[in-house]
């Protein structure tokens, strides 16, 4: 609310009040936070929505591996309690510290997820093609949830034997209960067989980005 671009920056709100309503700890830090901030438009004397899930910023990344005339998307499947359902994914991840890593964030939540080690110098930050004044990352949630997603893109190419090995692996960290299942999709199929957000964001980016010759050439 206070960065340069914050709803706080210009003098024309003001924060009021806070109050914490609830906090889930990940270990020693805090994880998610719930509270309700009273932020008033001082031109109205009216306050604004203020309800928020705090959660942080993450990462998710659009794997593209090209196997003989095919280009082939990793998904994880994973089960959702909010929305009751299991969802094919982007391999995604919150950043667990301060320091702004969102690559090495990106290359270590994929290596957890699907056992894919990604080079980082191969990784391109579609959310960096945004305009500056977007913050270069994707709100999902606005209305109620301050997450801000940096979306990758990986492209390689692959034995057809490797997507055999990749399709229906179990990973993901179970001690802390991440139950995950990789699936291999050809990319083309992609936006018709996931409701994820991130991947269909990453879809849009990563097209627009094809058509006006941003992307770096592969290695």
């Amino acid at each position: 609310m206070q960065s340069e671009a914050g709803i706080l920056s210009n003098g024309a709100m003001s924060l009021e009040h806070v109050l914490i309503q609830g906090v889930d700890m990940f270990g020693n830090r805090v994880g998610f936070l719930k509270f309700k901030a009273d932020v008033l438009d001082k031109e109205t004397g009216k306050k604004v929505p203020g309800l928020v899930f705090a959660r942080g910023p993450a990462i998710a990344v659009l794997i593209l591996l090209e196997s003989g005339d095919e280009i082939y998307t990793v998904l994880t499947e994973q089960v959702r309690v909010p929305v009751g359902k299991r969802i094919l994914e982007l391999p995604a991840g919150m950043l667990e510290n301060d320091k702004g890593d969102f690559i090495g964030t990106a290359a270590r939540e994929v290596k957890e997820e699907t056992g894919i080690h990604l080079n980082l110098q191969d990784m391109v930050d579609l959310t960096a093609f945004l305009d500056p004044s977007t913050g270069c990352r994707v709100f999902p949630s606005p209305g109620g949830c301050d997450e801000e997603i940096g979306l990758f893109l990986y492209r390689g190419n692959v034995d057809k034997d490797i997507i055999t090995q990749l399709q229906g692996k179990e990973t993901g960290l179970r001690e802390h209960g991440e139950l995950i299942k990789v699936h291999v999709v050809p990319y083309q199929k992609l936006w018709r067989v996931t409701a994820d957000a991130k991947a269909l964001s990453a879809i849009a980016l990563y097209e627009m980005a094809k058509k006006e010759g941003l992307l770096p050439p592969l290695r």
